[in-house]
């Protein structure tokens, strides 16, 4: 079964909890998606409300993938850029995949409807994103057409003594 996928989903009190939910596990799980195990809800709750500020101020837009059940599954943060310099390209944030279903090809699922949803939006012609080094995300991102453009060593540090690679992942949409 696959996961089916909502541009800009109303934000409800269902899929606000869904999201809490799927970045708290994801992130318990290992992921990383910004925090850093154990990670309680109320510790992620502040920066989902960030992206959902970002989101009511046009910035920012939200992809969800619900799996057969209707719950919550996978969800990434598409955010457009300020810069005029750089309008032709936006950032993915966040990208998540709910642990239960890890290895059943949803995140590159998830991938390919990111970039579906960005080709839809006027003068976007690439993805940028941001990943961790030492967890072999390059590896994942580069089998789903992005490439690493970029690598910032030790910029992420992870715990004490544990630094990791800021890596920088492009996917042309051309």
């Amino acid at each position: 079964m696959s996961l089916t996928f909502t541009l800009d989903p109303p934000v409800t009190p269902a899929l606000r909890d869904g999201i809490l939910d799927l970045w708290t596990d994801v992130s318990n799980a290992g992921g990383a998606v910004g925090f850093v195990a154990p990670v309680e809800r109320e510790t992620v709750r502040p920066e989902l409300v960030r992206h959902f500020v970002a989101m009511a101020e046009g910035r920012t837009r939200l992809l969800v993938g619900r799996d057969g059940e209707g719950r919550v599954a996978a969800a990434v943060f598409l955010s457009l850029n300020s810069h005029r310099l750089m309008t032709h390209w936006l950032w993915l944030y966040t990208v998540m995949v709910h642990p239960r279903h890890q290895g059943k090809g949803y995140g590159c699922d998830l991938l390919g409807a990111a970039a579906d949803a960005a080709r839809g939006i006027d003068g976007i012609e690439a993805i940028r994103l941001t990943c961790r080094g030492g967890l072999g995300l390059e590896r994942f991102y580069g089998s789903c057409g992005y490439k690493e453009v970029g690598r910032v060593p030790g910029a992420i540090r992870v715990a004490p003594g544990d630094d990791r690679d800021d890596v920088i992942m492009l996917l042309p949409l051309g």
